[in-house]
């Protein structure tokens, strides 16, 4: 299902474009690209800087849905800025061994600023806290699209 964007969920996001999908016929893999247009969320005081006083960043996502083994796997990284900065994300949504009506949610991040100077360091803590919210938003969303779809157990 496609959602239109901005949304209540996430008002960041601008826009979102599928850009490749395929099936793997032998494991049933759902697998799928996307492009993901959001506001540049930087504080307006780090905008001063030139590199970073643009009006919105692009994203790719791609992820692989596992219906069978009831798991979806998410790696994005940051189009914007790649000769700068290297941010990637990846997640891991999975059926819980202990109780197969919990998921476990499994995220790791990855930031690396160079080129900014003395700013690295104040760039670098930036996306990082922006990433830990943006992992408690991500649960919070897809606990949400969990209940709207499947009901809560």
């Amino acid at each position: 299902m496609e959602r239109q964007y901005p949304n209540p969920m996430d008002k960041n996001v601008i826009s979102v474009k599928t850009v490749e999908e395929k099936i793997d016929i032998s494991t049933g893999i759902i697998y799928r690209k996307r492009i993901a247009v959001c506001k540049n969320v930087v504080p307006e005081i780090l905008r001063k800087v030139s590199i970073l006083k643009i009006p919105d960043v692009q994203l790719e996502e791609e992820s692989w849905l596992n219906l069978q083994e009831r798991s979806m796997a998410i790696q994005s990284h940051c189009l914007t800025w790649t000769q700068y900065a290297s941010m990637k994300e990846e997640s891991v949504f999975r059926e819980s061994v202990e109780n197969p009506n919990w998921t476990e949610f499994i995220q790791r991040g990855r930031i690396s600023i160079t080129g900014a100077g003395f700013l690295n360091c104040i760039l670098e803590t930036f996306a990082s806290a922006f990433l830990k919210q943006g992992a408690q938003k991500g649960m919070r969303i897809m606990e949400t699209l969990l209940q709207e779809q499947c009901g809560a157990p």
